[in-house]
């Protein structure tokens, strides 16, 4: 087992580590009864995931979903067996004489050599044995329950020019009640699926010709965008904090300075000049940039601290075939903030920056949990700076975790190469987490751009750096939202927040002067003046996930009301227009 994969595995709830052994062990069931069914297959690797787990194959048959049955038979065979699960430990020699035929394997068996790491190999039964680090259930019968979900193209390594390998998704679950829980989860995501509903509500779509990966937004879903970035401004600004604005191609010299350079440079889109041998990237994140904005100035201890925040568009050349909607795309925008600041007013500012975080996620009623992002004391070469730097912060941040009485697990490895983070996972109505918000304490990069301000003693200090974001990515909370609320957004993100329906074509003129009452007073309205019946109107509406429709015919005309039917289907009584109006203001105001 891998030193990283260890840790991790040992900071999990007893529960977790046990699901990951199943899991572990049924992916050996599968690959087992693939070779079984087809003896030309090659086996190249498969992880146990927190979903379940995949295995991909080099197939000499074609195999589709229409096989899963046989496969699934042959599958409860081997675990009705009841095949024990050994581990052994092998040298590179003995190893590449076992897997000899399976160059995928070789490939591996290269690598972890020259990783210094110990070759493990799991054998069940006499059955099988594959390169794997484990954990494993003591035997295959430990597999309750299990399904074989899809099947996709993926190529070796994630990179399109290797070959594409024949991809099976699946999971297990310790009972058949909690695989059929997982079950429904995922036929409920695929009603959810973001993509679908930004397709169904027109929110945004992808154009070959502009580019994969590069989402093209509708006004609606501008409109949405936006209403995220403000809400975000809205809060920050009240808290000191100051837009800024930098450019969007940079200089190859900052990243090598920074760092980006040499530890991210295969996620950098290179911009070429006409007129200048200079290299130029798009620009991946804002903080490199943010530090020029510090460093343009003297700067003294009465400045700080400084919050420069920054809505701007970021690009990272993201493999196309990792690209997934809006949760992975090569452009989008944070609400990224960059705080310079002494070093004893580091816990002031986290503070401050976590109770921001909390007043949103509880707006969006996201219930939530931090991971304490931290480094890999295996593989010191990933990051930069000294390691009691490092094991200063951590426990720092653990600290303020404490503090705060957050609750929180450890992400061995899941740092950036500059600091460890406090990441937020948001969990979401099937619950889904997804990480949102992060904080970084920074004492690198300050000193890698030679950072200092004067201090009350008249010396020359170093700033800490404080990396925050609250919704992180605009794109990604979009798709967390449209997936979390099923493409209902509440009533103050809704694009359109009322549709007024004219029963019949001579309600048509009262039903505008209505809309034109509501417009002024800041609600997004439209009337529906097709010439069609109500149900249809009031269908098309509902399609369209709009929170409220008001209905206005003979008697509405008459009272000079609104009858409020919601997209739930539930009819309101009719209620006056002012009445309707200010009770829909209050709403919005208080984010409802």
């Amino acid at each position: 087992m891998s030193h990283v994969l260890e840790e991790k595995l040992q900071k999990l709830p007893k529960e977790e580590r046990e699901l990951w052994a199943i899991r572990h062990t049924a992916e050996h069931v599968l690959h087992t009864a693939l070779q079984n069914l087809y003896p030309k297959l090659k086996k190249a690797m498969g992880p146990a995931t927190p979903d379940g787990f995949y295995f991909d194959f080099d197939v000499g048959d074609k195999i589709s979903e229409a096989d899963f049955p046989k496969i699934e038979k042959e599958m409860q065979r081997i675990i009705d067996a009841n095949h024990p699960m050994v581990q052994k430990l092998l040298t590179p020699e003995e190893a590449k004489k076992l897997f000899k035929d399976n160059h995928y394997k070789l490939e591996w068996i290269e690598d972890i050599g020259k990783r210094g790491e110990k070759i493990s190999v799991f054998t069940m039964g006499s059955v099988d044995t594959d390169l794997c680090s484990g954990p494993h259930a003591n035997s295959t019968g430990k597999v309750k329950a299990f399904k074989l979900l899809s099947i996709a193209g993926a190529y070796w390594h994630g990179d399109e020019k290797n070959k594409m390998l024949t991809r099976v998704y699946a999971t297990a679950f310790p009972s058949n009640k909690a695989l059929d829980q997982y079950l429904w989860q995922i036929e409920e995501a695929k009603k959810r699926d973001h993509r679908k509903l930004g397709k169904e509500l027109d929110l945004f779509t992808f154009s070959n010709l502009v580019g994969s990966g590069l989402p093209l937004y509708t006004p609606k879903g501008a409109l949405i965008r936006r209403l995220l970035n403000d809400f975000v401004e809205s809060i920050q600004s009240k808290e000191e904090y100051q837009q800024v604005w930098t450019p969007q191609i940079t200089k190859a010299d900052l990243f090598k300075i920074s760092g980006h350079y040499d530890k991210y440079k295969e996620n950098l889109f290179q911009v070429k000049s006409n007129y200048s041998d200079e290299e130029f990237f798009l620009k991946p994140m804002n903080c490199p940039q943010h530090t020029q904005i510090y460093a343009s100035r003297a700067r003294s201890y009465r400045d700080l601290p400084l919050r420069f925040t920054d809505f701007a568009m970021l690009y990272r050349d993201e493999k196309p075939g990792e690209l997934n909607g809006l949760a992975r795309v090569r452009a989008f925008s944070q609400d990224d903030c960059h705080i310079f600041c002494r070093e004893d007013q580091v816990d002031a500012e986290v503070d401050r920056a976590l109770a921001m975080t909390k007043k949103i996620m509880d707006t969006f009623g996201f219930k939530y949990r931090y991971r304490l992002s931290t480094s890999d004391k295996a593989h010191p070469e990933k990051y930069v700076g000294d390691p009691k730097t490092w094991a200063k912060v951590e426990a720092w941040a653990e600290k303020i975790m404490k503090r705060n009485h957050i609750d929180y697990f450890e992400g061995v490895g899941e740092a950036t190469f500059y600091a460890p983070k406090m990441d937020l996972m948001a969990t979401d109505a099937l619950g889904r987490e997804w990480q949102l918000s992060t904080v970084q304490i920074d004492f690198f990069l300050p000193e890698k751009f030679n950072l200092t301000y004067i201090d009350s003693d008249g010396k020359e200090k170093r700033p800490v750096m404080i990396h925050r974001a609250i919704i992180g990515s605009a794109e990604r909370m979009m798709m967390v939202l449209l997936e979390h609320y099923a493409g209902a957004f509440p009533l103050w993100l809704s694009p359109v927040q009322v549709s007024v329906i004219p029963i019949a074509q001579r309600h048509v003129d009262t039903a505008k002067k209505v809309m034109d009452q509501m417009k002024v007073a800041g609600i997004r309205v439209e009337v529906n003046d097709k010439n069609e019946p109500m149900g249809a109107k009031i269908r098309s509406a509902t399609l369209q996930k709009i929170p409220y429709m008001a209905i206005i015919g003979d008697r509405e005309m008459a009272d000079h009301t609104v009858s409020i039917r919601t997209r739930n289907g539930e009819d309101l009584k009719a209620i006056g227009l002012s009445d309707f109006i200010n009770r829909l203001s209050k709403d919005i105001e208080h984010k409802l």
